[in-house]
């Protein structure tokens, strides 16, 4: 008997009570270096009255409970009814003080602005909050006590419509923490501190597509609490906000350096061009802030030499910014001229220590590192004298304008394993270069999600701490930040299950992996493809059984795409690259060698058989 992994069916049951007229998801994000969001109603704002007469107030005139408290007055706090709470130092050592704005998943939230012991989230029971803006998501900064806890609530528009939603909070402290968004070390208890962790989430639900929101109506749920919540804009409107250029995952968190006063200058290749930027640096899985002390973009001539002199960057008006613990930052719009395949060079400063950071391991792209100081003004590459072989801290570039972005979501053979460093050669780096050559559909931007070792259902890198292992959370658990929160994302495209195979996962659990992936997609209005699973035969671990679930899997790909299936359509990788003369094997022109990865040969072939035209439905 197969076992399921869960089902978002409930939630497109939801959905489908939309309003009649709601549109497709679009609209552009704000022109700010702020997360792409719009947030609650100020709480100075006036009280009002929804159209069935019950009070809409901002979400702090709610709050109802306390959960944090000082190490020396656990008493002053009791988030879970036993009297346990969150210790406030943890929370500052996190970059978490009192007031602090998180960017977090694209959307913009701000941690209470209460001192220890003060009332500072609310305990969900239907309350009708006054939240404003339109977007692709609703944002809730949560967490459940005496277990997950959640329940169904409402979204009133401006037009009157309405909408519903479910919601679903981790436990604090038996949740996942592969898709936590920041874990602290104690909990305080009325006998003392004692070792966490204790989680908080940031869970986003869809919403109807270009309508104002006016209001959002709490589930009844026992032990759901919520310290936030914002409208988020992911930047779906094509020509009037962001295109997605470039982007790579947090594959992990493992020990670097330590790098002190140093300056990285990374590498990266921009898909689609475009005549403003702005970069979006995520401090993923973080338990500790970090500092950038300044930063710049520079179009590449060569190694570490820019074309011109670097351009500074800014956030939020200012040089540098602090990324709390599992938050994110984007630097402010900056009018710079990206050519559609340039290499860019992007300089940022550490002033401090760093020892451990959130990277992705495998850049197949030599950046570089500087002597002591901030070189982010050098054009020249004299100071940049060591190299690096993974991209730290960057996650996104985005141009402005543009027709919106192409998500691909894998593991190493679309991150690029087996391809020829320094080249991009990656079937997505293929693909973008086919779509800026042709007519017949958008440029998409293509946003190449591909984690090395990456599952659909199992976490190589376990979300949480420092570690060696940086294959990522699985597919599952990294979809709403790697997929649904990218600017501007029209279409994913979801092409791994291999490693789940070699790792000893059955078919089906695979399968119902993929199917959730795709109703995620759907409920967020994303048109969403699947690739067929390569052979991988001659390689020691793929056996004969693995190429029975191979077949099984690739044998339900197929029936499941197209319309009216659970995937707008099927891109039949596995009949690009297997060799006619035996189909459990590559064709010897496309094995790299390890009988796993496609080498160049083999990932153009993959890129070149794609319809462009499935992209845009």
């Amino acid at each position: 008997m197969r076992r399921g992994v869960g089902s978002a069916a409930v939630v497109l049951a939801l959905l489908a009570a939309l309003s009649p007229g709601a549109a497709p998801a679009s609209g552009a994000a704000p022109d700010s270096g702020a997360a792409p969001a719009s947030g609650a109603a100020p709480a100075s704002a006036a009280a009002a009255v929804d159209g069935r007469g019950a009070a809409v107030l901002p979400l702090e005139r709610y709050f109802d409970n306390s959960a944090v408290s000082e190490d020396s007055r656990p008493e002053a706090a009791d988030f879970d009814g036993t009297g346990a709470s969150l210790s406030a130092a943890d929370l500052a050592a996190a970059g978490w003080t009192p007031g602090v704005a998180l960017s977090v998943q694209g959307a913009r939230l701000t941690w209470p602005a209460r001192a220890p012991g003060e009332p500072d989230n609310v305990r969900a029971d239907g309350q009708e909050v006054g939240v404003t803006g339109s977007g692709d998501a609703l944002a809730f900064l949560v967490a459940g006590t005496g277990g997950d806890a959640g329940g169904a609530g409402e979204v009133t528009y401006a037009d009157g419509g309405r909408s519903g939603y479910l919601l679903t909070a981790p436990d604090w402290r038996t949740g996942p923490l592969a898709t936590k968004a920041v874990a602290l070390p104690h909990v305080n208890t009325p006998g003392g501190r004692i070792a966490g962790p204790a989680r908080l989430y940031v869970v986003t639900v869809p919403l109807a597509a270009d309508r104002e929101v006016a209001s959002v109506r709490l589930p009844r749920a026992t032990g759901l609490h919520v310290f936030a919540l914002a409208v988020r804009d992911a930047g779906r409107g094509a020509g009037e906000g962001w295109t997605g250029t470039w982007a790579a995952s947090t594959s992990g968190h493992p020990a670097v350096g330590p790098w002190t006063d140093r300056t990285l200058r990374l590498v990266v290749r921009a898909s689609a061009g475009g005549p403003r930027v702005r970069m979006r640096f995520d401090n993923t899985f973080a338990a500790a802030p970090v500092r950038l002390g300044g930063a710049s973009v520079a179009v590449r001539a060569a190694g570490a030499e820019a074309r011109g002199a670097p351009v500074p960057l800014s956030f939020g008006g200012g040089p540098g910014v602090l990324i709390p613990a599992g938050a994110q930052a984007y630097s402010d719009p900056l009018a710079f001229e990206v050519p559609a395949g340039a290499e860019l060079l992007v300089s940022f400063h550490l002033p401090d220590t760093v020892a451990a950071a959130p990277v992705h391991r495998l850049a197949l792209r030599r950046s570089y590192l500087s002597e002591p100081g901030d070189h982010t003004a050098d054009g020249s590459a004299a100071a940049y004298t060591a190299t690096l072989t993974a991209w730290p801290l960057l996650t996104g570039v985005d141009v402005g304008g543009g027709p919106g972005s192409v998500v691909l979501l894998g593991d190493s053979i679309t991150d690029g394993d087996g391809s020829t460093p320094d080249t991009d050669r990656r079937w997505p780096d293929v693909l973008a270069a086919r779509l800026r050559e042709q007519r017949v559909v958008p440029a998409y931007g293509v946003l190449n999600h591909g984690v090395a070792g990456n599952q659909v259902v199992g976490d190589r890198y376990p979300g949480d701490g420092v570690s060696a292992n940086q294959g990522g959370v699985s597919a599952l658990n990294r979809f709403d930040r790697d997929v649904a929160a990218q600017t501007s994302v029209r279409t994913a495209v979801v092409f791994e299950g291999v490693n789940d195979l070699l790792a000893g996962t059955d078919a089906g659990r695979v399968t119902e992996g993929l199917r959730l992936l795709a109703e995620r997609a759907r409920a967020r209005g994303l048109r969403v493809l699947v690739a067929t699973l390569l052979p991988c035969g001659g390689r020691a671990e793929c056996t004969p059984a693995v190429a029975a679930e191979r077949a099984e899997v690739n044998a339900w790909i197929r029936e499941a795409g197209g319309p009216g299936g659970v995937f707008d359509a099927v891109l039949d990788f596995d009949a690009v690259v297997r060799d006619p003369a035996d189909p459990a094997r590559m064709r010897p022109a496309y094995d790299s060698g390890d009988h796993l990865h496609p080498g160049d040969a083999g990932l153009a072939a993959l890129a070149d058989s794609v319809d462009l035209r499935l992209l845009a439905g």
